[in-house]
């Protein structure tokens, strides 16, 4: 770290201003999360938002809490003293993250987190694998992850794959690979090798960054927090929309990447997520 930035002042945010903040994320939060919350108390699913909180685990209420990030401190806000991570600043009615203990703990995770978004931010996007990752998942398979109906069947879905090299560069998603897709890929991945294949312009990498900034906790302010929800659930719509599965009773008209029109379409929309997930990568970057 340079000493300019090491003996930089922090930031400091009234008891006006954070409690403003504070409530904008919580609203934001409670919009993002509207549909997946009303879902559990009926006991009803969705097929595409739901994953976003299955796949990772993470509950709508995390996505409320509102920190300021490392380097804030935050006027007249004893309460968060007793917060985990939290430490008194200035006269001990003022408080901040406790970011040197959390980076002291967590000291394992940092550096793995730093590895795998510092090599996918240098290396080079590949936008040619036309999300045939969810393909790969229902290939010969008569047992699917999602109850819902294959757009063009089982024997039009495998033909698409028969047609195609598999290029995912993504183990999260490969380790779902059918047992007859995974030879198929041009590369074996393995979770050792991740950090050497993740790439920018992967739709789950790109997704991934979510993880990422909850993993970093108190370190991440709330709004980048929820961009990168936002990205993630953006991205997962695209996903599916490109995948086998007949959505449209659901609302979503397909991607048809097994033409050309929508792989072009499917590209386009890669290309836009890539950029977006760069900034936020950045971010998270710069905070480690």
């Amino acid at each position: 770290m340079p000493r300019s930035a090491a003996l930089a002042a922090p930031t400091v945010l009234t008891a006006a201003q954070w409690h403003a903040r504070e409530q904008t994320h919580a609203e934001r939060a409670d919009q993002l999360t509207a549909g997946r919350r009303a879902r559990v108390a009926c006991g009803e699913t969705h097929p595409v938002d739901d994953f976003l909180y299955t796949y990772y685990s993470y509950k709508p209420g995390l996505l409320r809490r509102w920190h300021p990030g490392a380097d804030v401190v935050l006027e007249n806000a004893p309460e968060r003293t007793m917060w985990r991570w939290y430490r008194p600043a200035g006269d001990g009615a003022d408080a901040r993250v406790d970011a040197e203990a959390y980076a002291a703990e967590k000291a394992p995770l940092l550096r793995a987190i730093a590895g795998i978004l510092r090599a996918t931010a240098l290396r080079k996007a590949g936008y040619g694998c036309f999300g045939l990752h969810e393909w790969a998942m229902v290939y010969r398979q008569g047992e699917h992850r999602h109850p819902v109906s294959l757009r063009l069947g089982q024997a039009g879905t495998d033909a698409v794959v028969d047609a195609h090299q598999l290029g995912c560069t993504h183990f999260d998603a490969f380790r779902f690979f059918t047992p007859d897709a995974v030879p198929r890929n041009r590369t074996a991945l393995t979770r050792d090798t991740q950090v050497a294949t993740e790439q920018p312009g992967c739709l789950h990498a790109n997704m991934d960054l979510y993880k990422w900034a909850v993993k970093l906790g108190p370190l991440v302010p709330g709004e980048l927090l929820l961009d990168c929800f936002e990205l993630a659930r953006d991205i997962r719509e695209l996903d599916m929309r490109a995948s086998p599965y007949d959505l449209v009773d659901w609302g979503y008209e397909p991607v048809p990447i097994e033409t050309p029109e929508g792989k072009a379409e499917y590209v386009a929309a890669q290309r836009g997520f890539a950029d977006r997930a760069a900034g936020l990568r950045a971010q998270l970057l710069a905070i480690i």
